[in-house]
């Protein structure tokens, strides 16, 4: 097997590392590691909310919903994410929070991928 190639489900690998995919949390010499960027396949039960505000972003993300309803709580607003497709852009400095409206599938993609960030599992309403 090519070790340059990985074949997966996202569901399945994601449930390994809260739905994240991809960044450098992945073993070193995995395809899967890198620095440059982070990216997960969320899947949240309605009512599921983020456990705290994110303070301190230091990253870039692209939140895409692929299902659901899903809410993306910013300092001065609020984007509802309601079509397959919907989604939502915030840059480094900007705080956020989330919950998901409806049973909610997203794709977050985060860049770049820093070490020693991760907060509380994500809590029920």
């Amino acid at each position: 097997m090519d070790d340059r190639v990985y074949v997966g489900n996202a569901a399945v690998d994601g449930a390994a590392d809260a739905g994240w995919l991809l960044g450098h949390f992945k073993p070193a010499g995995d395809v899967r590691h890198s620095a440059e960027v982070e990216v997960k396949w969320g899947v949240h039960p309605a009512g599921e909310t983020r456990s705290r505000w994110a303070t301190g972003e230091r990253r870039t993300a692209l939140l895409v919903l692929v299902s659901g309803a899903f809410r993306v709580e910013l300092p001065d607003r609020t984007v509802v994410l309601r079509a397959p497709g919907d989604y939502v852009v915030w840059g480094r400095g900007v705080d956020h929070s989330w919950y998901a409206e409806r049973e909610s599938t997203v794709l977050t993609v985060r860049w770049p991928s820093v070490p020693g960030y991760r907060v509380d599992p994500p809590v029920r309403r």
